[in-house]
């Protein structure tokens, strides 16, 4: 297989997967007696999904980007607060040990003076010793006198090396707490040089999101726009079919989930985006409710049971055909030709499938949202109580068994239960499928 036939192949393969996941869909409306659709095939769904995806995708990114930027600004702004209180206890240090080092300049300036009074104190010491030479008590007082001195003169040159040493730790220090400084002015340079880049990179991003918001907001009106005129064509044959839309939808157990909690209604943060995920978001909720309406259109059995049929009966009050007394009709008698065949209006599931009483041969059918169909009168029955039906499918012939006068089909739609005239049903789907 060539690559030219390997690439259609493989083309072929994602158009029937677009086609799977994304069936075709048409939207019908009326507008001054005429007739409009809009198409959403397989490829344009895709499209609009995958335009929905990379957005969603991008603004996630963005906003765990500009996150992370923020957390990472926390913390060098964290560890600069670190570093200005340490340089503050630093310069507090410095302070206290230049206090100290006077301290010790001035113990040096006493023990200088200290010691040039004893220098003072030795040469008059000699002087009267050699004034007192010959005399033996006046030597042993100079003795003693010297000895004294010469302890003292120790005492402060063990001070003044004291001092030395302290003086050389001192400037350790300051050495230390210099570089420790010069440091801390690094990382903090080089955190504001990493912030403000960063700030330019998200004001790049933030001008890339604006301009994909401007580019797409257009089609995205249009969708919104398409959606809520097929939902509001959709609202208009559920009320022709004479149904509450919202009794329906309620009905409908398919689509009622257990859900609640208080309305917190979404709104636009601001952020370049915003405004067009706000408004995705309200496409999305859109697109679910028209998903959800067209669910309960395909419940409802808009299209008459048999092909070719006049009215005998219609819907309401009437006098009965077999005593001539006024009585009401709760369904639609339909005279058609010997044997013709009924079939299901709507998808559903058999709940009824023989005699009843004046019915006489009676099928039932369960079309889902509440909508139940009665088919009376029937000749013969072609499917079983539990089976599932589809649009379209034979499932009875039309007789005149049970209380009747002549070959016809009693008709009849019930919602939850209560009588609805058929015609309606019918007329609804006329305005469907009228050319």
């Amino acid at each position: 297989m060539g690559k030219v036939e390997y690439l259609r192949h493989l083309l072929d393969q994602i158009d029937v997967r677009l086609r799977v996941m994304f069936p075709f869909r048409q939207i019908v409306f009326r507008s001054e007696g005429k007739i409009s659709c809009i198409n959403l095939n397989h490829r344009f769904q895709g499209s609009v999904a995958a335009v929905a995806i990379v957005v969603s995708t991008w603004v996630t990114f963005s906003s765990i980007s500009v996150f992370l930027h923020e957390r990472e600004l926390v913390a060098k702004d964290t560890q600069i607060a670190d570093v200005r209180v340490a340089y503050r206890s630093l310069l507090g240090e410095v302070a206290e040990h230049q206090k100290k080092f006077s301290g010790i300049v001035g113990d040096l300036e006493e023990n200088h003076e200290l010691m040039l009074s004893l220098s003072g104190q030795n040469t008059k010491l000699r002087e009267d010793l050699n004034s007192f030479k010959g005399t033996r008590q006046a030597k042993a007082q100079i003795e003693s006198i010297r000895s004294i001195m010469k302890s003292r003169i120790d005492d402060v040159e063990n001070k003044v090396q004291s001092l030395a040493q302290r003086n050389f730790s001192i400037k350790d220090d300051l050495n230390t707490i210099e570089g420790d400084l010069q440091s801390a002015l690094t990382e903090r340079n080089s955190a504001l040089f990493e912030s403000t880049q960063m700030r330019r990179d998200i004001k790049v991003l933030e001008n890339k999101l604006v301009d994909l918001e401007e580019k797409e907001n257009s089609t995205v009106d249009k969708l919104i726009e398409q959606t809520e005129s097929q939902v509001l064509n959709m609202e208009r044959l559920i009320e022709i079919a004479g149904l509450d839309v919202g009794d329906v939808m309620e009905s409908d157990y398919s689509l009622v989930a257990g859900q609640g909690g208080p309305f917190i209604e979404i709104k636009p943060d601001g952020r370049p985006g915003g405004r067009l995920s706000s408004k995705l978001t309200n496409l999305e909720n859109k697109l679910a409710y028209s998903e959800s309406l067209q669910s309960v259109l395909r419940k409802m059995p808009m299209a008459a049971p048999l092909q070719g049929y006049y009215i005998t009966s219609n819907f309401g009050k009437r006098r009965d055909p077999v005593n001539r007394k006024w009585s009401m009709h709760y369904g639609m008698d339909m005279g058609a030709a010997p044997r013709s065949p009924i079939t299901a209006p709507a998808p559903g599931k058999v709940i009824h499938a023989g005699w009843k009483g004046n019915f006489g041969k009676l099928l039932e059918i369960d079309h889902g949202a509440g909508i139940v169909t009665r088919y009376g009168h029937l000749s013969k029955i072609m499917v079983k109580k539990g089976q599932t039906v589809s649009f379209g499918e034979k499932v009875a012939i039309i007789g005149s068994t049970g209380r009747s006068t002549g070959r016809h089909l009693h008709y009849e739609v019930m919602f939850k239960d209560k009588g609805i005239d058929p015609m309606k049903f019918v007329k609804a789907g006329r305005y469907v499928f009228q050319e």
